[in-house]
């Protein structure tokens, strides 16, 4: 279950990415409207990105893990 949303967020990442690259392409990016297309699909693709990273992070950490030590506390 994991797998697949780390793959659908891949996906879904690089399809605004494509879409910058047909602007560019198209010729329309030095328009306002292709400037603010870009400007949202840049952060679309942030989004699903900063997902596709937390999900890989979290795969790292293991949910049983030791707990960690307290400091010592200074008793006068």
């Amino acid at each position: 279950m994991l797998a697949v949303m780390l793959f659908i967020s891949i996906v879904l990442g690089l399809i605004p990415l494509a879409g910058i690259a047909w602007i560019i392409v198209s010729g329309t990016i030095t328009t306002v409207d292709g400037l603010f297309e870009s400007l949202i699909m840049l952060s679309l693709s942030g989004v699903f990105f900063l997902n596709a990273f937390w999900e890989l992070r979290d795969r790292g950490k293991k949910p049983g893990g030791p707990p960690k030590p307290s400091p010592p506390s200074e008793e006068s």
